[in-house]
């Protein structure tokens, strides 16, 4: 399987590596990656391998390999070339910000989540209200206090079991946490912000982030609501 650079440092924008396969569509397989593959709603990287186009990153659901997918017309690497890999830093260090946002939403709306995607200029939840009525400027304030309070994000890892053990830290309702060779990546937001399962890319600290401004919040049903955010820049 391939090393998930950005797993451990989300800050990596290129590495080394060697294509170990071309799979039947043209997808490009390394031994190690800093490209995120799209995953929890946030957009998978795109960049270049070499001077070779990558249009998006994505995961084989059948092998669980990460695929970079190269744009139309590309000239293929031969497998066992050694390439350099580099993100396109910009747009991912906007999908950092605004998925390090989206804990912080999550810390704003004590609800379950139903849904949600990651966007360089815009971001949304949808949550599961039951009886609770959502006001934007009383998120927006919220969401700005804890981005304000200079936050350390960090990861740890827990087992498949302790995860079993503790239902209440998945605050998704539909979609399962990321598990990986037996064990589930928590993301920390401060000390006591908020604590969830999450495979996706983080800033360092909340200061990082920048203001956020809820734009606009949609009916979506008798009990649920999106709430959609954009950078207040």
């Amino acid at each position: 399987m391939t090393d998930e650079l950005f797993r451990e440092d989300a800050y990596l924008k290129t590495c080394d590596a060697k294509v170990v396969k071309i799979n039947d569509l043209g997808g490009i397989i390394l031994d190690r990656t800093v490209f995120y593959p799209t995953g929890g709603g946030q957009p998978g990287d795109s960049g270049k391998i070499n001077d070779i186009d990558i249009a998006t990153t994505v995961t084989d659901r059948d092998t669980g390999e990460i695929v970079h997918v190269p744009a139309e017309g590309q000239k293929l690497p031969d497998v066992g070339a050694d390439v350099t890999a580099t993100i396109d830093w910009e747009k991912r260090y906007l999908h950092m910000r605004m998925h390090s946002g989206l804990h912080l939403l999550c810390a704003a709306v004590p609800c379950g989540v139903t849904g949600g995607q990651i966007g360089a200029v815009k971001s949304r939840l949808d949550f599961d209200i039951e009886d609770m009525t959502l006001d934007k400027e009383e998120i927006t304030n919220k969401i700005n206090k804890f981005q304000q309070g200079n936050h350390d994000l960090s990861s740890s890892w827990i087992t498949d079991d302790e995860m079993d053990a503790n239902p209440e830290l998945v605050r998704t309702m539909s979609v399962k946490p990321p598990r990986k060779g037996g064990r589930v990546r928590l993301m920390h937001v401060g000390e006591n912000v908020d604590l969830q399962p999450c495979g996706g890319t983080h800033v360092k600290n909340t200061s990082e982030i920048g203001r956020l401004r809820v734009s606009k919040i949609e009916n979506k049903g008798k009990r649920n609501r999106r709430v959609n955010i954009v950078f207040d820049e």
